[in-house]
């Protein structure tokens, strides 16, 4: 049997492109979106970088690359990008998975979770997880060190993790409870060792309890970073402690949700202060046994948390063997709070609660098209949804405007995701096409393929690690963090030219989550124009789930309308 981590360090590392391929393919992928002007400007500035401060930058990143215990150019940037934010998280960048049905009960459904996730832990920690394998390429499994005791701490200039494997453990983690989240009380559970009949005891006493925190310091981790950072400081450290060293977090709801939309609403933000956003993972089961899963992003990837769910939603309990040690006994986990602090935990729930009612979200499915249509009519699955997307957005909005696109690169050392820009002259073209009242069958379908090979295309160059946008974004980190020692003292102009801004400026946001074990997956949208696209495309279905900011409801509204509309259309249009 291959140890879950034996091929880590035979994996390739992360290909660092040349200065000269980013800034040509970087011209190449903003061009569709800009004016004539708006190109040469971005041409000039580039030229200038180019013969100039790009050269110097690209030099340290280089040296940075051969570095001694270096995985890769990356292993900077991934902090930067992610605990480099300040804004909230919550909403922001957390996503979510609303899991498959299963006939259980909320404590039996919960307790079946914890004895998933248990039995993963156990596996990964002993690695004997067999390690992912995509089309015969080992994946790297690095992030499965950091679903379990991983907590995010909100720092005044960047964030930090805590952790195992290095991160405060030297190894998996020891800890043996996890949190159990009710009606804002925060318990502390031990369940490693304890029999599931001990754990439905425990889940059960929590529920039986029905006590409500006045002023649930959970609230708290919705706030920006530097303001919790500030919040966190007046805390009890015993008690933080015991919340950020737990392995998880399962949040039990008193509600039941009326529709698969209110069940996604709770899981991208609900009653937050049932939850702590800051976990690396937290499960969240409704009082009818529907359950998700809310993921704190900075060390885990979408496709990470499917393999974990897919063990988990798997697993068959009655495989959970323990020797009985008696019912663990709910530790409530109460935080004295002076006036002020009950006056920040206030302010932040009220916050919050006006931010999520200010992100409109849908869901739709359609059942009468999936990757198993979009084959047989000899196209990329991906590619067909991606220009639906394009051609739906122009109808709805009016405009083709920057689609961001999340493309995994696992099969690197410690690899992540690339940034893929799905707007190319093709997707153009093709939506121009398909606008012409002019334009004839035949030529629509020309424009389709040639868009759908076009988008497959660049999803291979990014994959290969061949992608202009992270390269340039940490150049540009590293003049912000080194700019004085290098000698470029200030911001390159690339990084305010029309290409870079506009390129960058998500009209559309998406991602996909391709399991059987999900309904649906979602995310918060990422800019004031922005629609964000989780999808799950299956072989006889797909699920999609869209958020905006409520301001401007009435264009996701219209880009839902037209998406099954674009669906049909295209599909007809391929078999004509």
């Amino acid at each position: 049997m291959t140890r879950t981590f034996a091929n880590e360090d035979h994996l390739p590392r992360s290909p660092l492109p040349t200065l000269e391929d980013s800034c040509a393919r970087f011209l190449d992928w903003c061009a569709p979106l800009l004016t004539a002007e708006q190109r040469a400007a971005t041409e000039a500035s580039v030229t200038e970088f180019l013969g100039g401060s790009g050269r110097t930058l690209h030099a340290a990143l280089e040296k940075y690359d051969a570095s001694e215990g270096v995985h890769s150019w990356l292993d900077t940037f991934w902090p930067y990008r992610y605990l480099g934010r300040r804004d909230r998280i919550a909403l922001n960048a957390n996503f979510f998975f609303l899991f498959r049905d299963a006939p259980l009960g909320q404590v039996e459904r919960a307790t079946a979770l914890i004895a998933g996730a248990l039995a993963f832990k156990q596996a990964v920690d002993a690695e004997e997880l067999p390690p992912a394998v995509v089309r015969g390429v080992p994946q790297t499994m690095e992030q499965n060190k950091y679903l379990f005791s991983t907590t995010r701490i909100p720092g005044a200039v960047q964030d930090t993790v805590r952790g195992p494997y290095g991160k405060g453990w030297d190894g998996p983690s020891t800890a043996r409870h996890i949190l159990v989240l009710h009606r804002g009380t925060i318990y502390r559970l031990d369940v490693v060792g304890h029999t599931l009949d001990e754990i439905a005891a425990g889940l059960r006493a929590v529920l039986a309890g029905g006590r409500r925190t006045e002023y649930p310091v959970g609230h708290l981790t919705t706030k920006a970073r530097a303001e919790w950072a500030a919040d966190r400081r007046a805390l009890d450290p015993a008690l933080l402690d015991e919340v950020e060293s737990a392995l998880f977090c399962v949040c039990l709801e008193d509600l039941t949700p009326a529709s698969d939309l209110e069940a996604a609403d709770q899981l991208l933000h609900g009653d937050s202060g049932n939850r702590w956003f800051d976990k690396a993972v937290s499960f969240v089961v409704f009082a009818d046994g529907r359950a998700g899963i809310n993921v704190e992003h900075c060390e885990l990837d979408g496709t990470t948390i499917l393999g974990f769910t897919d063990f988990v939603l798997s697993y068959a309990p009655d495989d959970y063997a323990e020797t009985p040690q008696g019912v663990p006994v709910a530790r409530p986990l109460e935080f004295a709070l002076d006036d002020a602090q009950r006056a920040a935990v206030r302010d932040a729930a009220a916050s919050f609660a006006d931010y999520a009612a200010a992100t409109a979200t849908t869901v739709l499915t359609f059942t009468d098209f999936g990757s198993d249509r979009a084959k047989s009519l000899r196209m990329s699955p991906d590619a067909f949804l991606q220009m639906t997307y394009q051609l739906a957005h122009r109808r709805a909005k009016g405009v083709t405007g920057a689609t961001y696109e999340s493309i995994g690169t696992r099969q690197y050392q410690w690899g992540r995701t690339e940034a893929m820009r799905v707007v190319t002259p093709e997707a153009v073209a093709f939506v121009d096409t398909m606008e012409d009242p002019a334009a004839g069958d035949a030529r629509k379908r020309d424009a389709f393929r040639a868009a759908a090979e076009a988008h497959v295309r660049r999803a291979t160059e990014c994959r290969l690690g061949r992608a202009p946008e992270q390269h340039l974004w940490e150049l540009q980190l590293i003049q912000r963090r080194r700019g004085a020692e290098l000698g470029v003292d200030t911001e390159p102009a690339l990084f305010s030219t029309p290409g870079w801004l506009i390129m960058r400026d998500d009209y559309l946001s998406t991602s996909s989550a391709p399991s059987t074990s999900i309904d649906y997956f979602g995310f918060g949208s990422t800019s004031s124009t922005c629609i964000g696209v989780g999808y799950v495309l299956l072989p006889d279905r797909v699920a999609i789930h869209l958020s905006t900011p409520r301001a401007v409801e009435d264009g996701m509204a219209a880009f839902a309308a037209q998406l099954g509309v674009a669906v049909r259309e295209l599909t007809a249009l391929l078999e004509g």
